[in-house]
């Protein structure tokens, strides 16, 4: 399974607004909230009542969650964009109270206050929108002139320093490896992009979908390195690999 943070960011406008994704490797529908997954053909029994797998991801995202609403409401404000006061306002506006509804709810202000909220709201929706037209169109032409290599992402890994081209990969390769990608480490790089190059290509030398015990893992890392502890911890922290909580066993991820 592709990490959760990944398919979030992946996922489309109508994707997101459903709070779930078809994640076609493993054949489920995946919740965007939570992760957990409903695989196709099979059928989910809630409250007496039997359900195919898409229609229990909703089911199961009111259930759990709510809404989608209210989580992407919730989110972190370097997310979301929004003050406390919008957050309030957009509340209000989701459930159908009108301005001077909203007054009152408030306590305070006035009913023009609010239909200036509206606006300043709407004003932000449509330059979110050109925002997310021109982006497209960079991302569309610098994939034209450079590809980049995959890496896992995690809603606090989002910056440049994870966008490497396949040319800086195998730059940063050739600079760490003694004797080609087979060999050794010289030693464990300091700088972001150069860590998720090395961490990515040792990642390669273990298998998905088979599960490894921490010795076996170490047996692994202790070819590449001796401080075999770091490489297993970052393998982990940035995403490519994860593991049980007790330890037991550990695994790639794709």
């Amino acid at each position: 399974m592709d990490d959760l943070s990944e398919l979030f960011w992946r996922a489309t406008v109508d994707e997101i607004k459903r709070g779930y994704v078809y994640h076609q490797p493993s054949d489920a529908y995946v919740c965007l909230i939570c992760g957990q997954s409903f695989a196709k053909g099979v059928v989910y029994p809630h409250t007496g009542l039997f359900y195919e797998a898409e229609k229990y991801a909703t089911v199961h995202i009111e259930a759990e969650h709510g809404s989608v609403f209210d989580y992407l409401l919730n989110l972190n404000k370097k997310l979301t964009g929004l003050t406390d006061l919008q957050k309030s306002l957009l509340q209000y506006f989701h459930r159908g109270y009108s301005d001077s509804e909203i007054v009152k709810e408030m306590d305070g202000g006035s009913t023009s206050t609010i239909r200036n909220h509206r606006f300043t709201l709407r004003e932000k929706e449509k330059q979110a929108k050109v925002f997310l037209s021109i982006m497209e169109l960079v991302s569309e032409k610098t994939q034209k002139k450079q590809k980049f290599i995959n890496v896992p992402r995690t809603a606090e890994m989002l910056d440049e320093r994870y966008a490497i081209t396949e040319e800086e990969n195998e730059d940063i390769l050739s600079d760490y490896f003694e004797g080609g990608t087979e060999g050794r480490l010289r030693e464990f790089p300091k700088k972001e992009k150069r860590k998720v190059a090395i961490l990515r290509q040792i990642s390669k030398r273990f298998e998905l979908n088979r599960k490894y015990t921490e010795k076996e893992v170490n047996e692994i890392l202790q070819r590449v390195y001796d401080d075999y502890v770091t490489l297993r911890r970052y393998l982990i922290e940035y995403g490519f690999m994860d593991r049980f909580d007790d330890g037991s066993y550990y695994w790639a991820k794709s």
